[in-house]
């Protein structure tokens, strides 16, 4: 009896062991399973949205068009505008103008005295109701506003301009003639002759007066070449060019190589350029140098740049630089620009900046 009371105690202990070990897998495989479950749907929702995050979203150009002065996008209403050409005073005085951020190709020429004077293209210019300051022209200039079909707009001229500006060859607007009243007005904060501004409502006013026509010409020809969409152009025979100074004394220009933005920052003065409507500071993807000889003018001092013909330079881009050489048969012909091997140079997609370097300041250029 008394082991049948132990062997039946032991049973006992083993069923209530048993049940124990049961309930307790149970409870553990109760507890296990949504965790599992919430696991795999989170995996499975990140399989889901993952591709959504990484895929690069298509840009519908539909409405745009590139744009003739940079290569880029932009609208096609903007494309439709005739380009104009702004004469853009630039000593200390008239820092720092207004608008000129707007301009996509900026040429810089030294005049009397070496101080160099900068001209602006732009096409997107409607929403601007400040615009320079503008000063007056010179006979290069005009001409190259004559490559780009532009209107000019320059306060005044050297007498040595006279006769191009007089011409049909090219649409102008000059302060000095009666239009001026139309297109420009003076502001306080500044003195004559820095103070002299024009306007987009400016401008269409004195366009219509004298009959201009303020859309692009349906045959009006490319000046230049740029590089397909995210195609880049790199000069991989070129030069080191992450600093580039065009030697001029009076302004010490110069340009330093922005490797992450891959675009040009442009100082002078002793500090960045900047546009006053905005702040922004001046960049460019592309800078031209081009060596012009030059005489000077009867009145000894005014210098006459030999536009007409052709000659050396530099084409910068992408920290480095190539030796190039550019050639122009008429006073209205576009100035071509030619690699080494004698095909046309393709610039990047963006704004280009071109000094025009006097013949005999060629040694003053600083490239490293």
């Amino acid at each position: 009896m008394k082991r049948r009371g132990i062997i039946a105690t032991i049973s006992c202990l083993a069923l209530l062991i048993l049940s124990v070990v049961i309930f307790s897998s149970s409870k553990e495989a109760k507890q296990e399973q949504p965790l599992s479950t919430s696991r795999a749907t989170t995996v499975a929702e990140t399989k889901q949205t993952e591709p959504e995050t990484t895929t690069k979203k298509e840009v519908n150009h539909d409405n745009d068009t590139h744009s003739i002065l940079t290569g880029k996008w932009i609208s096609k209403d903007i494309a439709k505008n005739r380009l104009v050409a702004v004469m853009f005073n630039n000593v200390p005085e008239a820092c720092p103008q207004a608008g000129i951020s707007k301009a996509d190709i900026i040429y810089e020429v030294p005049i009397e005295g070496f101080v160099p004077r900068l001209m602006g293209i732009m096409q997107d210019y409607k929403e601007l109701s400040q615009i320079g300051s503008v000063r007056s022209c010179r006979l290069c200039f005009a001409q190259l506003a004559m490559e780009y079909d532009a209107i000019y707009l320059h306060y005044g001229q050297s007498e040595y301009a006279l006769s191009t500006l007089n011409s049909s060859a090219i649409d102008n607007l000059s302060g000095l003639e009666s239009v001026g009243n139309s297109v420009y007005y003076r502001r306080n904060d500044r003195y004559a002759p820095h103070n002299a501004y024009a306007s987009a409502d400016g401008i269409a006013q004195g366009a219509k007066i004298k009959g201009y026509s303020t859309k692009i010409a349906k045959d009006y020809t490319k000046h230049f070449k740029f590089a397909s969409d995210e195609a880049e152009i790199v000069l991989k025979k070129g030069d080191n060019a992450s600093y580039v100074a065009p030697g001029f004394s009076v302004n010490s220009p110069y340009f330093e190589y922005n490797k992450k933005k891959d675009n040009y920052t442009r100082y002078q003065y002793g500090s960045k350029q900047i546009d006053e409507n905005n702040g922004h500071v001046l960049t460019c993807r592309n800078i031209i140098l081009q060596n012009v000889n030059y005489s000077y003018f009867g009145n000894g001092y005014s210098q006459n740049y030999y536009m007409v013909g052709s000659g050396s330079g530099k084409f910068i881009t992408g920290g480095k630089a190539i030796d190039i050489t550019w050639q122009k048969d008429s006073e209205s012909s576009i100035t071509r620009y030619y690699k080494s091997n004698g095909k046309e140079i393709t610039l990047n997609q963006g704004k280009t900046w071109i000094c025009i370097i006097p013949s005999d300041l060629t040694s003053h250029v600083d490239i490293s």
